[in-house]
């Protein structure tokens, strides 16, 4: 069954309508630039409140940095993009996180390659770095070897049929589950995971 995370968590509210909703993971934003972006103590507060999986979304951390943030959170995962995410991902496999490696697609697939034991998550490449709700062309990442997760533009609308045509071993969703940036509408977060899990 694909595993799914709801990204783009900011309060306690969305986190259960994630988790009743029967979603594996969600992502927290630590990330000034980002509409998404929690505090360092709400990130760890939702954190801690929680059984699913937890990911740390950041931005141009150096490897010291992402490891002291994801210690003092205390997430099961991290998600690194910007500058030096290659060093920061290893940095983080090497102590034992969970990592999903982002990899840009545009009219191309992003020629970086993630270090070994990383999980690649496939998204639109945007110097956003994620959560611009816009996809790519899926024929581009159709022999991709798995597993990775699928992200870019997904809702409740085209996962199904994405997970039809690529069987990604998950997916990965956050502006089009909205109400407003940074909100959830719960309506839309049941259906993506309802049908990214093939129950509708």
């Amino acid at each position: 069954m694909t595993w799914v995370k709801v990204c783009g968590i900011t309060c306690e509210e969305d986190l259960e309508v994630a988790e009743a909703a029967g979603a594996d993971a969600v992502g927290l934003v630590v990330a000034p630039s980002s509409p998404r972006a929690v505090a360092v103590d709400r990130a760890r507060r939702l954190a801690r409140r929680t059984s699913l999986a937890t990911v740390l979304v950041t931005v141009d951390l150096d490897p010291g940095e992402l490891l002291s943030l994801a210690a003092t959170t205390g997430v099961t995962h991290v998600q690194p993009h910007g500058a030096g995410r290659v060093e920061a991902a290893a940095a983080a496999l090497a102590e034992g996180l969970e990592v999903l490696f982002p990899v840009g697609v545009g009219a191309a697939v992003e020629a970086t390659v993630p270090p070994a034991g990383a999980t690649v998550l496939y998204d639109r490449a945007s110097p956003r770095h994620g959560g611009t709700g816009t996809g790519f062309d899926w024929s581009l990442v159709v022999d991709a070897p798995g597993p990775y997760v699928l992200a870019g533009g997904l809702g409740p609308d085209n996962v199904a049929e994405a997970v039809a045509r690529l069987d990604p071993w998950g997916v990965d969703a956050s502006s089009r589950l909205e109400v407003a940036p940074g909100r959830k509408d719960p309506r839309k977060v049941v259906e993506f995971v309802r049908r990214a899990k093939g129950e509708g």
